[in-house]
């Protein structure tokens, strides 16, 4: 993600099947609100 914003990622353990964006504190997206994991691109709409 560096290359394309100024945001880093990394990975934090949570429950099994668990798979949350957070940026500043805020969620950005929810597998299990969305039933599905996130496409690239919807991330990098969120974090711009």
């Amino acid at each position: 993600m560096n290359e394309r914003t100024s945001h880093e990622a990394g990975a934090v353990a949570g429950k099994k099947s668990q798979f949350d964006v957070i940026a500043d504190g805020r969620l950005v997206f929810s597998k299990q609100q969305e039933g599905r994991f996130p496409e690239h691109d919807e991330i990098m709409r969120a974090l711009s």
